[in-house]
């Protein structure tokens, strides 16, 4: 079986390649390698003789239909997973118009290449922003999509238009919809790492507003099992939320965190809230539970492990917080904060 991967080289993607290849799949990954695309990801893969035998890479983008043409054919392609996509909220409220090409017209790209040449299984990863804010209960596969920002608004698009396709050509779709995921190898803008390498350089830490926002944390471990569970035993034409079962606000993350890395809590530093933020995610996810698929890690214990991992590569991560990271964080962060931007 051939699987082609793309956005391999970003977080949630390179787990899930390094976990194909550990099965002695035979893999083909395609990533664009923007900021938040590494190498460094699939280092241990690609530096390992034997490993880096079963894993193709090919720098490219989605939108590329002659390129996705290309590698679905000449590879053989039977199925797709995939996990390019543009994804950072804040970023999608700086400038929208990527997402809008990579999470719908990339989706659409691959659909049709998919199609064409008749993929087995095409695996959409869309996510549980989706949904909107979760007032109460917890969101079903078949709930209302209400995206509040224009990333999870991309999302939702290229999620139903991926549903489309199984409606119309009966192409094999399976779409994921995750809860927040954390772990090695996250890019250090997103809520934890970003409090973690933060906190371990003594900087602040910037929760919006009250911080008391809760969220469904999965480890990506634990995400990435899921997948591959439905990729075997999933129906095609269904959505599968997978969560954690592991709600927490923003707030007890972040002292969470502090209390681990034995900082005092001043660290923390209350900023204008984010455009349009969601208050709360939660989701059901009885179905697959009743499939047998269940997340293993506490997320206690999963943010120990992802902690020490920030502590043990910080030449990972100093190399990301420089150029475009502190162009980014600068533009995202200075107005917010009341003192100095990186104080």
């Amino acid at each position: 079986m051939s699987i082609l991967i793309t956005g391999g080289a970003g977080f949630i993607g390179s787990h899930f390649v390094r976990r194909m290849v550990n099965q002695d799949k035979q893999v083909v990954v395609l990533d664009k390698l923007t900021y938040a695309g590494n190498l460094e990801n699939l280092k241990d893969i690609t530096e390992d003789s034997k490993k880096s035998k079963q894993c193709k890479f090919y720098k490219g983008d989605i939108c590329n239909q002659e390129l996705v043409e290309h590698i679905v054919s000449a590879e053989g392609v039977d199925v797709i997973v995939n996990f390019a996509a543009e994804t950072h909220v804040d970023r999608s409220i700086l400038s929208a118009s990527t997402f809008i090409d990579t999470d719908m017209k990339g989706v659409f790209i691959l659909l049709e290449a998919a199609r064409h040449h008749k993929v087995k299984k095409f695996i959409q990863i869309s996510t549980d922003e989706v949904y909107g804010t979760a007032h109460h209960g917890a969101f079903r596969e078949t709930d209302a999509l209400n995206p509040s920002n224009p990333y999870s608004a991309s999302k939702a698009g290229g999620d139903r238009l991926a549903y489309s396709y199984w409606i119309t050509y009966r192409l094999p779709i399976i779409i994921t919809r995750a809860s927040n995921n954390y772990g090695p190898y996250q890019y250090p803008e997103k809520f934890i790492p970003l409090f973690i390498t933060n906190a371990l350089e003594d900087r602040k830490l910037p929760l919006y507003g009250d911080g008391k926002q809760v969220r469904d944390w999965i480890h990506v471990e634990d995400h990435c099992a899921s997948i591959d569970f439905l990729m075997m035993h999933g129906k095609d034409g269904e959505v599968y939320n997978i969560g954690g079962g592991n709600e927490w606000s923003n707030i007890d993350t972040a002292n969470l965190i502090l209390k681990e890395l034995k900082k005092d809590k001043t660290l923390i530093e209350h900023v204008k809230d984010r455009e349009g933020h969601d208050r709360r995610y939660a989701l059901d996810c009885t179905k697959l539970a009743s499939l047998g698929c269940k997340p293993k890690i506490k997320f206690e214990n999963g943010l120990k492990d992802t902690i020490q991992w920030y502590k043990n590569n910080q030449g990972w991560w100093n190399r990301i917080k420089n150029g475009e990271f502190m162009e980014y964080y600068n533009r995202q962060y200075n107005h917010r904060f009341r003192n100095s931007p990186m104080c």
